[in-house]
């Protein structure tokens, strides 16, 4: 088989990977179509694994199609629970447990993995961390006699957590390194407000503090803090952050940096090679949301099929998902040489911090309670973050 003739093969079978499938095939009804993943191949939506609790759903109820109805929808192949071995871009071939495959075009649609704590641990079993289906479900079956649960870490999937497992009558306890919560999204205004009804709420907050060791204790764990402070709970939810999935692109010689790099066609430093979703660089934006994968989705399904498009990113404010105090925001894209002049303004039950540049543009907002209805207005006025 010429690579001409040779599929279009996708790693990965995410929401990137699915919506790229579905995009491209409204386009290209006849080449053959590979996808692999290394799990169940599962169509879901990522977003709503942080408020499942809530919405009392289990992963077989987040579950949208399985891997069989999606090749059925998309004329595809689906292998499941394979591994990718290695890459030879220059014959556009890859290998997965011990099968080798052409391809015409290459699309790595890896995702992210969670970043594993640099401490010790004696309760691994007890530890969780939640980046897809499989592992919400263990959290999930674990969280379901669980009475006192620790979260490590208040960005923005800690936050939704604790606010989203609030509705399972646990204990929550939530340690967070900085001294406010969505310190890398939002105002500091906006995070203290959290606090407030994060505390209301129940929450017991540990602030300005890390978890230096986390130990096995009867039927539970014991972490113990930086400050002394030693915390009691049955498991833990460790919602650090992620980092992009290259170790693959990397051994094959892509470039990588934070992430699979890519120009805004999403074309690796590699021929007939792209990366798309968490785990690639777009010119220089590695942003783990759904609104820039979309962008990026549309943008890509062109060029496979033959229109090469570069994708362009409107402004694209960030909804967090802590229903018991909603927050919006549009962080100010800014380096140490452009300042940022914030303006804070303390509504009937909410909070509006604007950011704006030296010459008075606004240029990023943050939005919590109340105020998140004035989102699609403030929007409009943001500048694109890539035209």
């Amino acid at each position: 088989m010429s690579n001409q003739d040779a599929p279009l093969v996708i790693i990965g079978t995410g929401l990137a990977a699915y919506n790229l499938a579905r995009e491209w095939r409204k386009r290209d009804s006849s080449t053959p179509l590979i996808m692999l993943t290394q799990d169940s191949g599962r169509s879901y939506s990522k977003p709503m694994l942080s408020t499942a609790f809530s919405k009392d759903k289990t992963a077989e109820g987040l579950t949208m199609a399985d891997a069989g109805k999606m090749a059925e929808q998309l004329s595809a192949t689906i292998h499941t629970f394979v591994s990718v071995d290695a890459i030879d871009t220059h014959k556009r071939v890859l290998s997965f447990d011990g099968t080798q495959l052409n391809y015409r075009d290459l699309v790595i649609a890896a995702g992210s993995e969670t970043i594993n704590l640099p401490i010790e641990n004696t309760a691994q079993s007890k530890t969780f961390a939640v980046n897809d289906l499989e592992q919400f479900a263990e959290f999930q079956e674990a969280a379901k006699t669980a009475q006192r649960i620790l979260i490590i870490g208040g960005g923005l999937i800690g936050c939704e957590y604790a606010n989203d497992l609030l509705t399972t009558g646990a204990k929550i306890s939530l340690v967070e390194l900085q001294p406010t919560l969505l310190s890398n999204l939002c105002h500091e205004a906006i995070g203290n407000a959290l606090v407030s009804q994060f505390t209301e709420e129940g929450i017991d907050l540990h602030l300005s503090t890390a978890v230096t060791a986390i130990r096995e204790d009867k039927d539970g764990v014991v972490a113990t803090l930086n400050n002394g402070t030693e915390l009691a709970a049955d498991i833990v939810l460790s919602a650090v952050g992620v980092r992009a999935r290259t170790q693959l692109a990397r051994q094959s010689g892509l470039a990588c940096e934070r992430g699979i790099q890519v120009d805004r066609e999403l074309r690796s430093s590699v021929k007939h090679v792209y990366a798309l979703g968490d785990c690639a660089e777009v010119d220089g934006h590695l942003l783990y949301y759904v609104m820039p994968l979309m962008q990026c989705v549309r943008a890509l399904a062109q060029t496979l099929s033959g229109t090469p498009t570069a994708v362009s990113y409107p402004a694209m404010p960030v909804t967090i998902k802590t229903s018991r105090f909603p927050i919006v925001t549009n962080p100010p894209d800014t380096t140490p040489e452009t300042p940022v002049h914030w303006q804070v303004e303390h509504v009937e039950g909410g909070v509006k911090a604007l950011a704006y540049n030296v010459s008075g543009a606004l240029i990023g907002f943050s939005l919590g309670g109340s105020s998140i209805s004035e989102k699609a207005s403030l929007a409009k006025s943001l500048p694109k973050v890539m035209a």
